[in-house]
């Protein structure tokens, strides 16, 4: 099984330089200028994947036949995404299981609310940092994904359900350690020829990997920032955050503060609030102390169970009093109670049937 495991891997990484996918606009303007074509048939290429939703060089019309049959040859291709299982919760919450093409599995999920559409998707399969709270750690880290791989999550649910307005990377994974990936899949995302989804509708999260905040500092392109944070001191914190031994606090804010000072932005503050371990009034007040200073909003996210996790979820009246020392400080405040949790969509909940499997 391990083998197999690893051949299957070797065998994405071997293919995934031919992944028309996986290619930025620019990296495809090379690649046809390489193989003697103009340089402006590589925004049919570019469009026909990410507009109209291709998954066969030969759909792509406006190239000439002979190129395109160029191109099979050469080997390249343009990936896809097959859906395993999609599940939907009453709240209308949808929750995807895809196979990849070495046959690991990540799960994305659809959150519609009015008209705003909000996919949260994976950027690798399982993850490493094993935060008590959450079931995708218990998987253990397989693989990062490629850029076409987590931009194909959008696709495919688009595909499926309709237009998509907001994308949060937020799913199964650490953003921050699949960093240039998770920047080219956004440059992607962005881009005016492709899905054209804007920047301030795009989200990263992370556990708090500082090398990856500072170097999104400098980037030419400016997702929103959260930070997943769950505790205000670092005793509590590396307990249900093991990542807080290498990246603790003080560490962690003042590249927060450096990030806010380069970019200008907000920066969101993710709470999950675990009955009896980090949800008391006093917890709240030493939150306040972290954040002073720091333009930013935090969400409360009541925990989520899951199977191996002994935690419990604050409820809603613990939750109101813990938000109410917030806003009375002036931290805009909001409560997160329970989406998608039937189907194990909720935060923290992603990978458990993998996990128990």
């Amino acid at each position: 099984m391990i083998f197999d495991r690893q051949a299957r891997t070797c065998y994405t990484l071997s293919i995934m330089g031919k992944d028309l996918k996986d290619k930025s606009l620019g990296e495809l303007e090379q690649l046809v200028t390489e193989l003697g074509q103009k340089k402006y048939l590589a925004g049919y290429i570019f469009g026909f994947i990410h507009v109209e939703d291709v998954t066969d060089i030969s759909q792509i019309t406006p190239l000439s036949k002979s190129f395109r049959q160029e191109l099979t040859e050469q080997g390249y291709y343009i990936s896809g995404l097959v859906i395993a299982r999609k599940l939907e919760d009453k709240d209308g919450t949808a929750k995807y299981l895809f196979t990849l093409e070495d046959g690991n599995q990540i799960e994305t999920v659809l959150l519609p609310e009015g008209r705003r559409r909000t996919v949260c998707i994976s950027t690798q399969v399982g993850c490493n940092l094993d935060c008590l709270f959450c079931a995708t750690g218990k998987m253990g880290f397989r693989r990062n994904l490629s850029a076409g791989e987590i931009v194909d999550q959008i696709e495919t649910v688009e595909g499926d359900s309709g237009k998509i307005t907001n994308v949060v990377y937020m799913g199964m994974g650490e953003p921050l350690l699949n960093y240039d990936a998770v920047i080219k899949s956004i440059r992607i995302l962005n881009h005016e020829k492709g899905k054209n989804i804007g920047i301030r509708h795009i989200t990263v999260s992370t556990c708090g990997i500082i090398p990856g905040i500072k170097k999104l500092a400098r980037e030419d392109i400016q997702p929103r920032l959260a930070v997943s944070l769950n505790a205000p001191a670092d005793t509590l914190r590396t307990q249900l955050m093991p990542i807080n031994k290498k990246y603790p606090l003080p560490e962690l804010f003042k590249a927060i503060r450096d990030y806010q000072q380069s970019t200008r932005r907000r920066v969101t503050f993710e709470y999950v609030m675990i009955k009896g371990k980090n949800d008391s009034a006093e917890h709240a007040k030493m939150l306040l102390k972290l954040l002073r200073g720091i333009i930013s909003h935090v969400n409360l996210i009541e925990h989520n169970p899951h199977p191996g996790c002994d935690f419990a979820g604050s409820g809603s009246e613990r939750m109101k009093v813990f938000a109410a020392v917030l806003e009375n400080a002036g931290i805009e405040t909001t409560m997160r109670f329970k989406m998608g949790r039937g189907i194990k969509a909720a935060c923290g909940q992603l990978g458990a049937d993998m996990a128990k499997e």
